[in-house]
């Protein structure tokens, strides 16, 4: 399996462009934390542990969470509340996540950049 280096991307965010997928109760302890940002998008989802997800994006928007200065609000706060699917990526569930070769420039083709 390709190794990736987050540290090296150029634009650290690029993966925040779209959100991402966060179990209902790591939501609701995020949300405890009463920082800027929100969830949208509660669906029903039996590959997250509540059996619920939550966005944290509308639509194509970036991250609800993301900060002004490209840096993720929750990190800043508390690691450990960072959303597994955020800590993990560019993979997901031990292999590269479908979606690496368009959000993470590391692993995104050069021409496509």
């Amino acid at each position: 399996m390709k190794r990736i280096d987050c540290s090296k991307c150029k634009k650290g965010s690029a993966c925040c462009k779209f959100g991402a997928w966060v179990d209902l109760e790591e939501a609701k302890k995020i949300l405890s934390l009463n920082l800027k940002g929100d969830f949208f998008h509660f669906e029903k989802d039996d590959d997250f542990p509540s059996g619920y997800k939550v966005g944290t994006s509308i639509e194509d928007e970036p991250c609800s969470f993301l900060t002004p200065d490209g840096l993720c609000a929750i990190h800043k706060v508390d690691y450990n509340l960072k959303p597994t699917h955020c800590k993990e990526f560019p993979y997901e569930r031990g292999r590269l996540s479908d979606f690496a070769d368009v959000l993470c420039l590391e692993v995104m083709p050069k021409k496509r950049r």
